[in-house]
């Protein structure tokens, strides 16, 4: 049960020692955040979606990340360039399973715009009067189930990608047996997977929390902490 916190103190480890790379990755997970909120300001129900598929994209978005607690782990210069085709020597498998994150991710904008509607019939609030009834508890049924279907989304990805890209980029092994080989590791560790998942879900959402500016510090230590855990988990 206290792994997650010891991989989660090794990527931090790994952030201080190498700040630099880490926090250009960083800066991509904001920037992207805020052209995500500028672009759909006026449509919070988009917004609200595409920011949680940064949980469900995550795996894929830092590979960079991944390659750098490797260059690391392995005593090797650790440098940013290097890092950012790190997909390329097993592309198609990383880019197949990149494809099925992007699918869930658009299933799950589909569900969560479809419980919008089921909630309000008439006309969306305003953002204002939405986050007064988020903050006031006042339209819990709507919480509670948008909750439900963001969990099963959260659960799914996490389940196959818990250990999926950092295999590939290490082994280079192929999509099937990397999502296998997650599944396994998630089933064989669920107390751990359980408070891992949520330790994740708090710590990116405290990234979310500072208008995504958390994001620059939050994003590398997360991606560097799973690298640990699938090195801890996958033998």
């Amino acid at each position: 049960m206290t792994a997650p916190l010891r991989w989660l103190a090794s990527g931090w480890g790994d952030f201080r020692a190498h700040p630099l790379p880490s926090v250009f990755y960083g800066v991509c997970f904001a920037v992207m955040g805020w052209l995500i909120a500028l672009t759909f300001r006026h449509a919070y129900a988009y917004v609200s979606a595409l920011v949680c598929g940064f949980l469900l994209v995550g795996p894929f978005l830092a590979t960079g990340i991944y390659a750098l607690s490797r260059q690391r782990e392995n005593g090797e210069p650790v440098r940013l360039v290097p890092t950012l085709d790190a997909w390329r020597p097993n592309v198609g498998a990383i880019g197949v399973f990149s494809l099925v994150l992007t699918v869930i991710l658009l299933v799950w904008a589909r569900a969560s715009l479809v419980v919008f509607a089921l909630f309000y019939t008439s006309e969306m609030p305003s953002v204002d009067r939405f986050l007064e009834q988020v903050v006031s508890l006042d339209n819990l049924e709507f919480l509670v189930a948008y909750a439900c279907v963001g969990g099963f989304f959260a659960a799914l990805v996490f389940a196959i990608s818990v250990v999926a890209v950092p295999m590939m980029l290490d082994r280079r092994t192929d999509g099937v047996i990397a999502v296998l080989t997650s599944l396994k590791t998630f089933g064989a560790n669920v107390p751990a997977m359980i408070v891992w998942g949520l330790t994740i879900a708090v710590v990116i959402g405290a990234g979310f929390a500072l208008w995504f500016a958390g994001l620059v510090v939050a994003g590398p230590v997360i991606g560097h902490a799973t690298w640990h855990a699938y090195r801890a988990l996958v033998e």
